[in-house]
């Protein structure tokens, strides 16, 4: 028996030095070196409402993606159909998510079919009409692939933001999907929210494009676009005076080459004026199309397009080989490094709309740790000193495992990252009153078995044996409603859940295994026949 009781002390020991291991940096501010290097550094990671930062919710505008398809499935009908010989003219989008075409010879609709059969299985033919001599037919999506676009958009959206929070630095962020188009983000202990607000919600779409250099900007400006041309903006920096004026651009709408072709971005010092620049390096097929594109454009302006925006259009002197190019604009050092980030992370399928956004200052949070910690303690010492007046020295054993019980659930939340929030202080407190009734539950059943005369042994093991059973099922019960919360539940909700199911799991240790050791020891090793309780 003394062995046993050996066996399970060091198995307590050795838990609870481990606790007080993974919570020593978060309650010693000056650790060694040596410590540093090689052992645990995290804390206790706060939750939004305990160190401050930011909430948000975006929107998705899957439309946009839909927008975005129909774009590109317009554009490769075209070029189907040239390369098929097939004679069409104005094709165009209309406002009902819809593409029209006009077949100048009715005689090809059984050649335009088997095209739309073979290569655009997304796409069905809705209407048809013929307009002098001309058949006019209606295109649209299947309603599965709008759906299915949608769906797309925002889990594409939700990876991209999580990649680019991530690269960001921001510990524990909370980027969760909420319904069917929103999407919720709280990015604890944030400072720099406009920055944060502008890297999250940047669509990042890169496009090269030629600039039409064939055609007058002038009258682009006036309205005259030419077909297949768009105009776009740029910033345009002044180093003498430093000023930035936007300019104008006539652009060939076609996209040359898109972000997805990117391998890596980063921030490079130009040799020149000391400006920092973007870095870009193409993939294995972005460097081949990149050559291509450069070796069949020499002596032509290639505008870097993002977002709409033209960031450079320099002149292609020759061949580029080796898929390198640069970003270049009056970029902080700030601003070049979160270009880089949302480059890395990728763009956004579609725009994003912030709905909802709340700011938490440190100082609320500061103030909601001091309460809870407060509220805690105040708990603490009621309980203690209700046990001590009520059980005496058993009282004592169930305040020593009680103040274990908190240490090894700290312990076990900076174990497994887990965030603390202001929710889950209360479910620290309320796991202090549960681990407080494991006890209760078992003084009462030994006091039951000594009033019938049975030995303080033998009233110690039968008072465990029958209160074991129903602090089970309380137990359990509390935990399986406590991983619903945290299987389903979001933000606060989460929180609790967690301090929640790491509070029963050590209550349920400390008051059933811990306190079972102490009256083992006095009873088995001490020989002592009566206790206080």
């Amino acid at each position: 028996m003394f062995n046993s009781i050996k066996f399970r002390a060091a198995l307590t020991v050795l838990i609870f030095l481990a606790a007080l291991f993974y919570l020593t940096p978060t309650f010693v501010s000056e650790l060694p070196d040596f410590w540093k290097e090689k052992l645990p550094k995290d804390k206790i990671h706060l939750g939004l409402d305990l160190q401050g930062g930011m909430h948000l919710v975006l929107e998705v505008d899957a439309d946009k993606a839909v927008d975005s398809t129909l774009e590109r499935l317009s554009n490769n009908l075209k070029e189907s159909l040239m390369d098929n010989k097939i004679r069409f003219r104005n094709v165009d989008r209309t406002a009902d998510k819809m593409i029209t075409l006009e077949l100048t010879d009715p005689a090809a609709r059984e050649s335009f079919e088997k095209t739309l059969g073979n290569n655009y299985p997304d796409l069905e033919i809705v209407n048809s009409e013929t307009i002098e001599g001309r058949e006019k037919v209606y295109l649209k999506m299947h309603v599965n692939r709008v759906a299915e676009v949608k769906k797309m958009a925002v889990d594409q959206s939700l990876e991209t933001i999580r990649n680019r929070v991530d690269q960001f630095g921001i510990s524990e962020p909370e980027i969760i999907p909420q319904g069917d188009d929103r999407i919720l983000i709280q990015l604890p202990g944030i400072k720099d929210t406009k920055r944060a607000k502008n890297l999250i919600g940047k669509t990042a779409l890169l496009e090269f494009k030629l600039v039409d250099d064939e055609h007058s900007l002038e009258d682009a400006l006036k309205g005259n676009i030419p077909e297949g041309g768009e105009v776009a903006y740029g910033l345009h920096l002044d180093r003498e005076t430093g000023r930035q004026t936007s300019a104008p651009y006539l652009l060939k709408s076609k996209t040359l080459l898109t972000g997805d072709a990117l391998e890596s971005a980063k921030v490079q010092i130009g040799d020149r004026f000391g400006e920092p620049h973007v870095a870009i390096k193409f993939n294995a097929q972005g460097s081949d199309d990149f050559d291509r594109i450069t070796a069949d454009n020499v002596k032509k302006r290639l505008a870097i397009v993002l977002d709409g925006n033209v960031y450079s259009a320099p002149v292609i002197q020759e061949r580029i080989s080796g898929g390198q190019a640069q970003i270049t604009g009056a970029f902080t050092m700030e601003e070049a490094r979160d270009l880089a980030i949302v480059l890395r992370a990728g763009a956004l399928p579609a725009p994003v709309n912030i709905l909802e956004e709340r700011t938490v200052g440190p100082s609320l949070g500061q103030d909601s740790i001091n309460k809870g910690t407060w509220s805690c303690i105040v708990a603490g010492i009621l309980i203690f000193i209700f046990m001590v007046i009520y059980y005496r020295a058993s009282g004592l054993i169930a305040d020593l495992a009680l103040a274990m019980n908190i240490i090894l659930l700290l312990g076990a939340m900076v174990m497994f990252g887990a965030t603390l929030t202001l929710p889950g202080i209360a479910g620290i407190v309320l796991t202090i009153g549960m681990a407080v009734d494991a006890n209760v539950l078992i003084f009462e059943r030994i006091r039951e078995e000594l009033r019938t005369g049975k030995t303080l042994r033998a009233a110690v093991e039968a008072g465990y044996a029958k209160a074991l059973l129903t602090i089970f099922d309380s137990n359990v019960t509390t935990l399986v409603a406590a991983l619903f919360l945290f299987g389903f539940g979001t933000g606060p909700v989460k929180g609790f859940a967690v301090t929640l199911t790491i509070g029963i799991a050590a209550s349920m240790f400390t008051a059933v295994f811990v306190t079972r050791i102490i009256y083992d020891y006095f009873i088995w090793n001490r020989k002592i026949t009566a206790i206080s309780i």
